[in-house]
Order: structure tokens, then C-alpha cells, then sequence
């Protein structure tokens, strides 16, 4: 891991993004470590430090514009575009029905490409939802970028359906390095290493 990223999976853990204990997660599973990223809008640089290592994964993909989805990746898809110069969409979790109903906030035209940008990643589907409404919109989207991919069977269940994978960290990294700074016990460390082995890719 390159020091910038090692610095943010040290920051997530001291600002309290990760936890550690007995979580239900969104995607039904149940798991001994909960990262919650949506505390990053309190913490301005560390927002900062994960949208510029964000924008540099994205520097090495084709697109025209950044499609964040709602809502733990608004701020970061944001801080993102800020950082970037590159304009931001996003796909409506829910259409409103009155002012202008639209599916999708921002302006594109149709065959642009959209990153589509999350958190993080556990399964797919989430990510599915977004890029079928994306696509709804004649959107062109290849790959999906994240801060922390879960390793439990994202990036496989996109590239089932023909979409690429792209992580600034893995889980595992992140417990290496949490390890590795004795913020983590090895206790600790061995029992999300054994639920990753139960419930990985």
C-alpha cells in the first residue's frame, strides 16, 4: 500500500469509521467489523485525504462523468468532483413525484460514460440498482470505484454482469495496516481474517 493510503486506513480507524463487534449489514450478512463512512462528512480532511486517493484510481479510468450513489457517497463523489474538475451525477434512490420526477440529479447527455462511485463494497447489488437506472438514461458505465471493497463477492457479482471493480483499499490491507500500527489486537485481527475466509469471493 502506497504511505497516502496506509494514512487514511489508520485515519478511518481513529476517527471512529471503523468498528469492531456483531453488525448486520445491508446486504443480510452478519459481520465482526462495520465501516461507516458517512462520518466522514465531520471529518474535512480526512474527506479531503480519501477523495484525493479516489481521484487518483479514477485518473487511470475512461469517463465524463462522476455518478456518486446515495448516500454515503454524495459527499465523497463531491470532494471528488471538486478535486477532480470533473462534473457529478447521481441516480435517485427514490423519484419524487412532483417538481421535475427525475430519475437522475445533474446534468449529462445521452453515451457519456459515468463512473459510478460508492463507499465501499460488500455484494453487488446496490451497484446494480444505480447503473440500471443510469443505463435507463442511455449512460454508459464500465466501472465502479470504491474506498473499501468487503472482499465477499462484489467485484464478482459486477463482473458477472460485465463491470469492473476498482478499490483504494481492500478490507484485508485495512486490517493489515490497523495490525501493523497496534490499533487492532491480533485477537481481533484473526477474527474478521476467519470471517473473510467464510464469507469471501
Amino acid at each position: 500500500m502506497k504511505d497516502n493510503v496506509k494514512e487514511i486506513a489508520r485515519a478511518l480507524y481513529d476517527s471512529g469509521c471503523v468498528k469492531f463487534g456483531t453488525f448486520r449489514l445491508k446486504s443480510g450478512l452478519t459481520s465482526p467489523i462495520y465501516i461507516d463512512l458517512r462520518l466522514l462528512v465531520s471529518e474535512p480532511s480526512l474527506l479531503r485525504q480519501v477523495a484525493q486517493a479516489l481521484a487518483e484510481r479514477a485518473g487511470e479510468l475512461p469517463f465524463d462523468r462522476i455518478a456518486g450513489i446515495p448516500y454515503a457517497a454524495l459527499p465523497i463523489g463531491v470532494a471528488m468532483a471538486l478535486e477532480l474538475d470533473r462534473p457529478m451525477i447521481y441516480p435517485r434512490r427514490e423519484v419524487k413525484q412532483h417538481g421535475t420526477r427525475r430519475a437522475i440529479e445533474g446534468t449529462f447527455e445521452p453515451d457519456e460514460t459515468a463512473l459510478l462511485v460508492d463507499d465501499l463494497i460488500t455484494r453487488g447489488g446496490s451497484k446494480l440498482e444505480a447503473i440500471e437506472t443510469l443505463q435507463a438514461a442511455e449512460l454508459v458505465v464500465n466501472d465502479v470505484l470504491v474506498l473499501i471493497d468487503r472482499e465477499q463477492g462484489g467485484a464478482a457479482d459486477l463482473a458477472e454482469h460485465g463491470y469492473s471493480l476498482h478499490a483504494v483499499l481492500t478490507l484485508t490491507e485495512l486490517l493489515e495496516e490497523l495490525a501493523a500500527s497496534d490499533r487492532i489486537s491480533a485477537e481481533q485481527h484473526h477474527e474478521v481474517l476467519a470471517y473473510l475466509a467464510q464469507n469471501s469471493d
